[in-house]
């Protein structure tokens, strides 16, 4: 049968259920996982240096996971998306770095991003995402963005889940054309349901495209 293989960033906060990193996440949904960390692999080094030197250790560390048995490779940060292209060039199995990739097939799509600072145009054309998409980050220095930029071992639930729930309320409030959302950032989806509460609007995010990518795989 194979498994899911995630690859992990370096870090050490907490990990809910629903999140990229908690095993609970895909236990829930059938899926067999196994994780791989790559170390030195900081968010402040994914996200805010997007450090090229960090592609070499993705690709031999998702080879390995492919040699394991894994039919598909994830990674546990959407920032990775700019690894994309490379990433699925070396390797035989699919690879889905990040749920950014999703957004050129929804409808009127808006992204919700960890860091809207970091989230270059680049980035974003690297993963297909179609020009002119809406992006709103999370407050910059709140909960959510401070504990898990500079990779705090603790991690206010409830604040985190208040401040991924504000600033999905700002992008639809600035952009009300937006008919879907998608969270770039991994550590999001385990506010999903809030967010689809507070906006109306169907929420997308990694784990939602892991669920689809592995159903479509052949048997």
């Amino acid at each position: 049968m194979g498994f899911l293989g995630v690859l992990m960033l370096d870090t050490r906060f907490p990990r809910p259920p629903g999140d990229i990193g908690n095993p609970a996440t895909f236990e829930a949904l059938g899926i067999p996982v196994r994780y791989l960390t790559v170390a030195g692999a900081s968010p402040m080094r994914v996200v805010r240096e997007g450090d090229p030197a960090l592609l070499e250790p993705f690709i031999a560390a998702a080879r390995m996971l492919a040699g394991q048995g894994a039919r598909m490779i994830s990674t546990s940060c959407g920032f990775l998306a700019a690894f994309q292209p490379d990433m699925a060039a070396a390797l035989d199995v699919p690879v889905v770095t990040s749920s950014l990739l999703q957004c050129a097939d929804l409808d009127g799509p808006g992204v919700l991003t960890f860091d809207a600072q970091s989230l270059t145009p680049g980035l974003l054309e690297r993963a297909g995402v179609p020009a002119r998409t809406p992006v709103q980050g999370v407050q910059p220095g709140c909960e959510f963005h401070t504990r898990l930029l500079y990779n705090h071992d603790r991690l206010d639930l409830q604040e985190a889940r208040r401040n991924v729930v504000d600033a999905a309320r700002e992008l639809v409030r600035r952009h009300p054309g937006v008919r879907s959302l998608v969270l770039e950032c991994t550590n999001m989806p385990p506010y999903r349901a809030a967010i689809e509460a507070a906006t109306g609007r169907p929420v997308h995010d990694i784990v939602t495209l892991l669920q689809a990518r592995w159903q479509g795989l052949p048997e």
